[in-house]
This record gives structure tokens, sequence and C-alpha cells, in this order.
């Protein structure tokens, strides 16, 4: 029997060798020496293997591979300029780059995952089987590299050398999205080297395919975003869009919460502020915010510190949560940015520092305008349309913008001074409270705290709707459900992420503060309530709620702030005066509206999401209740002013 086993090791150990000598022998054939060189002092076969695979496969005409050396990253730099992809900006470090006029969000639609044979995702995740879409995606890749060169990348999501680091693998054949990944991401390949054969990393190919005389991806018919959770594999062509390319952005949440999932710790499309409180104390929380609601703002609070504005990886130790961003650049919207509002961010874009601006207009100076920018609209340039002037219209008769409003602009995180000195501490910090809020014109209030853990992740959370909004190809302005605002990025069934996020609180004595907010709350003239500067009381609110230094209304539908204390911290945060009949309109409970969304939610978990945990329809249950008796005592539309009063009778 020994012989017999010695015998079958020895088979696989030749056809392991032969396969390594394969490898090896394609990657000296396509690489340079000294590329060849820089790529095998990792020593992985695995990575070597996936290299060797798409070499062959895409065929590029040259093959880089980049080490942290500031000479390596310089060279993609510069390669972006002198490919097209990018040109430079009058100011020292700015450049703009275009996407195609049709290539300007994520693609939901032709974004795909690639499962096998029997496992099921349920109804809310676009699928397709795995072996058919591999073998799509990797007739798309045949050959499309001739003429490009592939730039083969080495990265961490996280600190380096941390529990919550992840190692990725990306290669593409744009220097544009490789540039942008070295403003956002930490570079990792004296990692790998470090790591060898124990690495797991997230791989990611891409191509943007044939280009047009602009430089930009021309076959977007063919565009297609497919990911392979098992493998831990995502695969992007015929598209330079950011959302679509950029594979440590968005499209590494899908292989990341599939990780978190089996781990045991959260992955979540969240902000991490450091709100500073009494007596030079922060405390950390973290909101999740679907695109265009004021999520980038809100983590440039001033006078507040941020660890990151997108994305959070979130675990437990012993008793207590802590966080990181697995990022260390930012890739925002930058629509309405201006120096008024966003005082942070616009010093930043003025400042002579590496920058990419993508799909804004470009002046006849070599500057550049976005829509909500400072000053007037000038009357023509180049835009992602190419030449552009007021007034413009597409084939479809669409007024075309002078910028998009998906236009971006990708910077590292290190360039604001109210970065927190804890961003890269590689413990991370340690959080207290979780936020969930969307665009919503008539029910939420503008803070609210949850009554527990489980009230706030299926009230607040599993329940988060949002009107949509130009970050994603369709129709705008619809109000859609958006669990824990990462419903595009799931990678597990919606019932077993909410159980998820459930289990992970409920296993904690005292796990953080859930609060819902509201920044888009209307009157009934149609107008907001609220200005946008507003939000930083809610947010001083939450940190003292958070040390139990302020009171509350209970309410049905969770805590709200006492009047009083708005108004001096209205008056402390921005030296604004705070009348008693706004806090009531802006806090008044409306009855009709809840009772509306609670229907709504239901019915979507009781219709559409098969493996909703029986908690959440109890929970739901439980709230409409409380607001039918509130309804029933006081009328529908309740100033708090009644609620306090019942809770404190004279």
């Amino acid at each position: 029997m020994s012989s017999s086993f010695e015998a079958g090791s020895g088979k696989s150990q030749e056809k392991e060798n032969k396969m390594t000598r394969r490898v090896q022998q394609i990657l000296k054939d396509r690489l340079s020496q000294k590329d060849y060189e820089k790529l095998t002092a990792i020593d992985n076969p695995e990575m070597h293997e996936f290299v060797a695979k798409y070499v062959e496969l895409c065929k590029p005409d040259k093959v880089f591979v980049s080490t942290d050396s500031e000479e390596d990253i310089r060279y993609i730099r510069e390669a972006s300029i002198s490919d097209g992809g990018e040109q430079k900006l009058a100011m020292a470090g700015h450049t703009i780059h275009f996407d195609g006029y049709y290539d300007q969000a994520r693609d939901k639609g032709q974004t795909k995952f690639l499962v096998s044979k029997g496992v099921d995702l349920g109804p809310n995740l676009n699928v397709m089987d795995k072996e058919e879409g591999l073998g799509e995606i990797h007739e798309l890749f045949r050959d499309i590299m001739k003429g490009h060169e592939l730039y083969v990348r080495f990265y961490c999501l996280g600190p380096v050398g941390s529990e919550f680091s992840i190692l990725c693998l990306q290669l593409t054949d744009s220097a544009y999205v490789a540039h942008s990944e070295d403003l956002l991401y930490r570079n990792a390949y004296e990692e790998f080297r470090r790591q060898g054969r124990a690495a797991h990393f997230f791989r990611f190919i891409h191509s943007q395919g044939e280009l047009d005389e602009r430089i930009a991806s021309k076959n977007v018919d063919k565009r297609r975003v497919y990911i392979d959770c098992e493998d831990e594999t995502v695969y992007g062509v015929n598209t330079q869009y950011g959302g679509n390319t950029i594979g440590l952005k968005k499209l590494s949440m899908r292989p990341g919460i599939h990780r978190a999932l089996k781990q045991g710790w959260l992955l979540e499309h969240m902000f991490i502020l450091g709100v500073c409180g009494p007596g030079g104390r922060v405390s950390y929380l973290a909101g999740a915010f679907p695109s265009l609601c004021g999520k980038t703002s809100t983590a440039m609070l001033p006078g507040e510190k941020m660890i990151g504005d997108d994305i959070a990886y979130i675990r437990k130790r012993g008793d207590r949560v802590y966080t990181v961003n697995p990022e260390s650049g930012m890739f925002g919207i930058i629509q309405g940015v201006n120096s008024k509002d966003d005082i942070l961010i616009w010093k930043v874009l003025h400042s002579p520092t590496e920058i990419i601006f993508s799909n804004v207009l470009l002046t006849e100076d070599k500057g550049v305008y976005w829509i909500g920018k400072d000053g007037p609209v000038p009357p023509k340039g180049i835009n992602h349309s190419g030449q552009w002037t007021l007034g413009k219209k597409d084939a479809g008769g669409n007024e075309i913008t002078p910028s998009h409003k998906n236009a971006r602009f990708t910077v590292k995180l290190k360039n604001f001074g109210n970065l927190d000195p804890n961003f890269d501490n590689p413990d991370g910090v340690e959080l207290s409270g979780m936020i969930y809020g969307g665009r919503d014109s008539d029910t939420w209030v503008p803070v609210c705290q949850a009554f527990d853990w489980t009230h706030g992740i299926i009230a607040k959370g599993a329940s988060l709707e949002s009107e949509t909004t130009a970050a994603t190809l369709g129709k705008e302005g619809v109000k859609t459900f958006n669990p824990m605002s990462n419903l595009d990025f799931l990678s597990i069934p919606i019932g077993k992420y909410v159980e998820m996020n459930l289990n992970f609180g409920n296993s904690l004595e005292n796990p953080p503060l859930i609060f819902g907010v509201n920044y888009f709350l209307k009157g009934k003239d149609g107008q907001f309530l609220n200005e946008r500067a507003d939000k930083g009381v809610w947010f001083k609110w939450m940190e003292l709620r958070i040390h139990n230094e302020v009171g509350t209304i209970r309410t049905p539908v969770g805590y709200i702030p006492k009047y009083e204390d708005l108004r001096k911290l209205f008056k402390e945060v921005l030296d604004k005066e705070y009348g008693k009949e706004d806090y009531a309109e802006q806090f008044e409970i409306r009855v009709p509206e809840n009772l509306s969304k609670i229907e709504r939610i239901k019915k979507i978990y009781e219709t559409t999401v098969e493996d909703a945990p029986a908690i959440l329809f109890k929970v739901l249950e439980e709230e409409r209740r409380k607001l039918i008796e509130a309804r029933d005592k006081y009328g529908d539309y309740i100033i708090p002013d009644k609620l306090e009063q019942a809770e404190n009778p004279a």
C-alpha cells in the first residue's frame, strides 16, 4: 500500500514539476530578464502560474512587473501619460482621465457571480454558471492585449502585517488603472516576498480592450465584470471606469464578504470617522450611505478625524470591536464639491499634489471644472463626450453637463490634514457606533438611535432605502431597497448577510450603538429641512450618546435627541440658533410614512429573500405595533413634545 502511495506521490510531483517548467518557460519567453527576476523573487508558484496563464492568453506586447520602489511606481505614472490614458493639467501633479461616454458607472447588468453547479445565492444576486462564464470571459481575453503593455501589481488591503490584511495581485493593461491603485492602496510587493508560498491573495485580471481615438474602451457592448468568490478572482474586460476596473475597490468587496462570512468578521460599505468629544476624547463611528448621499462629505466633517470614506473591515477582539480602512486613498465623487461646504477636499484639490480627475471638464487653460464648483460654468472645453459647448446634446437629445454626475477625483489620504494618526495602525481603532442613512425625503428623522443591536441592524440597516443616483447605470430618482447600503456588493444571500450582522453584535456584551440618519428630509413645501452643515451636530450628539452624556426621547422608531441638547450643540458647533419650530418639524414622527416603509420592507423580505431570519419580521412587526399605538394616542404626525410629555407627565 505504501509503495502505491509513493508511486502516486511521485506522479503528482512529476506533474507539478512539469507545470512549473512550463510556467517558467512562458515567463522567460514573455518577460524581460529584469521583470522575470522581479517576479520570481517572490517564491509563490501559484502566483507565477496565474501570471503566466494570462500572459499567454492575452498576449501583451510587453510585461512590466512593479515592485514597491519609487522608480517602478514612477514608470507606471509616466506610462499613463505617454499612452494617452491621462493628460497633464496646469497644476503640478494633476492629471485628467476620460472614460468613454457610455462607460461612466458600474455596470450592474454585466457584473455577475460565477457559481458552480448546486450553489444558490438567492434571487437578488446576478449569477451565471461558472464554466460558461469562464469560457466566455477567457474568449474575450484571447489576444486582447496585443499592442498593449501588461502591468503586474502587488497590493495590500488594510495595513500591511495586520490581522485585517488581504494581499492582492492585479494584472491590468491600463496604466491609468495601475496609477489609480497606487494612489488608493498600499503597495505590497515586499510583503508578497516575505510571505512567499504562505500568501493567500485575491486575484484581479483586467483589460481595457480595444481603444478608440480618445484612448477609451471601444467595445463597451462586450463589457464584462465576472466575480468568482470560490477562487477569489475577479475578471474585467472592455471597460475603463474605475468602479469596473480598479479591482481592489468595490470589486474586492465581493470575495471579501465571502471570506468574512467564513471567518466571522464584517466587511461593510462604510466610512470611518473619529468624532472629537469633550476633554480631547475621540470616538470612532462607521457609517453606510449609498453613492451621492453625503458619505465622503461626512467623512470629511470639519474638526473631526478621518480614517476612511468608503469601506470598513470590522473585527472583534475580546468584547470590543475594531475597524480599519482597507484603502489608503480616496476615489471620491466630485460633483457639488465647493469651497464653502467641502473646505478640506477643496483645499486638497487646489494643491500641487498627485491627483487624477476623471470625467470632469478640461478647460482651455488646462484647468478643470465640475458641476457645483465655485464660479461660472465655462462656455466650452473637453469632457467625456469630446469637444463640449454649453447646451450640447447627445444622440438621444439629452443635454450633456460639463462634467459627468459621477465624475471623480483620486488622491492619497495622506494629503488631508484631518487624517487620523491611527489611520495606519495595524490594530485598527475601537468602533463605538454604526450609522445607516440614505436619500429619504419623507420618513426618517435626521438622527435616531436604535433601541439595541438587533433593532438597529433590522430597522435601520436591513431596512435601508435610498433613491437611485448617477453612480449606477439606469434610471435616477427611484427609491430602492439597499440593506446596509451593501446590496450591490454582496456575494452571499441577503438573509445570510443580515444574520451575519446580527450574530456579530449579539455575541458581544456591549456592541457598538446603532443610529439612523437622514440628510434629505423635506418639508411640506418640498424643500430640505436641514442644511448640509447640520450633520456636524448630529455626529456630536451621537458621540455624546455613546458615552451616555445626553438624554433622549423614546419614540416608536428609536431614541431621538431632546431639543435643548440640540440647541446647545447647534450654537457650539455651527454658531447657529436652532429654533423649536425647526426641531418640531424635523423630528416629527411621520406615522403613515413609517408604516408604509415597514410594509414595503416586509414585502421585499417575504417575497424575494428566501432565507430572511424570523427575528426580522418580529422586530418590524413590533415597530409597526408601536407606531399604531402612538397614532391612536397622538395622530398621524407626532411632534417630539407630545412623546416627551408622556415620558415625563407633570
